[in-house]
């Protein structure tokens, strides 16, 4: 593996003005055929086409339902004031300026036959994940888990859709993760998910035509400070002797955290100040003794680490300067603690980037996407014939005029 120099670098703001963008058309029209018993093919039978279109839309009336529930359950606990009121106004017309490329993923999700959705890894409700596969699966194939964000309480697959869809285009395996949310779980729940769903996915990789031995994991916002607690924690179960673990963090060869919130004590007052009111946060949480525990600044500084340190993955810590939701420093923090632990860290800080911005509104944009073409290139790089794929790969597929993107960047509530 590429040995990763401990450095840190500031990306300036982009120039979308610079370069016109150029949507690749998608072509979403397939005929099914079926095998007659005299050898020839026909078009599938009505009554199976009836099946999959019936199939097809309970899905989407129980993805819907539960999408449904996580907002009313979201202002349940935060409760109705001025600030809710305003926050949700602002989110409203948030989505609606960037509902033309959610209708466009959301078509792709529940349409494409290389999706795989709502697999199960576990025996608790949530414990489900989507898989995106590559048109081509000929050959193993590197797999990226991602856990999304959605401060605590929201958090759903589906948020990695077009992450997924992108990546799965550049012939790479995207395993989105769901997890226990609170309050139908706490944090410690959330951990053990995130650890059972990783587990489960590099034992059973194989079997959808994923590389066991080329997994990669990246977790956004609140999914960032999951991910980050269950790699630490895994590594915290090594150092112990006899201790029995299902999955070890030598087989991660890499770790993407973006936009994480790494030092709960630090963002308590922010958090309560921003809508997330303490009451709730400590909830989460476990109370206020545990959020050292769940600190992954902090862990990482625990001398019964010092033994694992060495075999913990490169980790890309990414973060927009103009993020309100979770200040950079934040990263930049947690970039320094890894350093000072000897970890092998890289901080990379994007002029201007909102929360947002890196997970949603560049990858609406299409073209070139610093976050995405990173991320590629370090999965990527022990393939050459991958990377000179990627070299010729076509332009990523623009989602929305930039007008609406530049306008949801201000009005974002995030």
């Amino acid at each position: 593996m590429a040995t990763l120099a401990n450095r840190r670098r500031t990306l300036p703001p982009d120039d979308v003005g610079a370069q016109a963008i150029t949507a690749d058309s998608v072509s979403t029209n397939y005929r099914t055929t079926h095998h007659l018993p005299n050898g020839k093919t026909g078009l599938r039978p009505p009554l199976a086409r009836q099946d999959s279109l019936r199939r097809n839309i309970e899905h989407v009336a129980a993805e819907t339902y539960l999408i449904t529930r996580l907002a009313f359950t979201l202002l349940r606990y935060l409760g109705i004031g001025y600030r809710w009121i305003t926050q949700l106004l602002a989110l409203g017309c948030y989505a609606v300026l960037l509902m033309p490329g959610f209708l466009q993923v959301a078509y792709e999700y529940f349409s494409s036959t290389k999706v795989k959705r709502s697999l199960v890894y576990g025996d608790q409700p949530r414990n489900r994940f989507d898989l995106y596969l590559p048109a081509d699966v000929g050959e193993p194939k590197p797999v990226l888990i991602f856990i999304t964000g959605g401060a605590w309480i929201i958090g759903y697959k589906a948020w990695g859709s077009l992450l997924g869809l992108q990546l799965a285009e550049r012939g790479i395996i995207v395993a989105c993760l769901d997890y226990r949310n609170f309050p139908q779980g706490t944090i410690s729940d959330m951990v053990n998910d995130t650890s059972q769903g990783i587990s489960f996915i590099i034992k059973n990789i194989a079997n959808y035509g994923g590389d066991p031995n080329r997994v990669y994991l990246m977790g956004q916002s609140a999914g960032a400070h999951i991910s980050s607690c269950a790699l630490l924690e895994q590594a915290a179960r090594e150092s112990e002797k006899g201790e029995n673990v299902s999955w070890r963090i030598s087989q991660i060869k890499a770790y993407f955290g973006l936009s994480g919130g790494y030092n709960l004590l630090d963002l308590v007052d922010h958090f309560h100040k921003r809508g997330l009111y303490r009451r709730i946060f400590l909830s989460i949480m476990e109370g206020e003794e545990s959020l050292k525990v769940f600190s992954p600044e902090i862990k990482i500084q625990e001398p019964c680490l010092k033994s694992v340190i060495p075999h913990l993955p490169p980790i890309y810590l990414v973060h927009g300067t103009a993020d309100y939701s979770i200040p950079s420093v934040a990263s930049e923090r947690f970039a320094d603690a890894l350093k000072k632990a000897g970890a092998r860290a890289e901080l990379i800080l994007c002029e201007g980037k909102t929360h947002t911005d890196l997970f949603l509104q560049d990858p609406l944009r299409g073209g070139n996407d610093y976050l995405f073409d990173h991320a590629v290139a370090v999965i990527h790089s022990n393939d050459s014939d991958a990377l000179t794929k990627d070299v010729f790969a076509p332009r990523r597929k623009r989602f929305v005029p930039e007008i609406l993107l530049k306008l949801a960047t201000k009005i974002s509530p995030f």
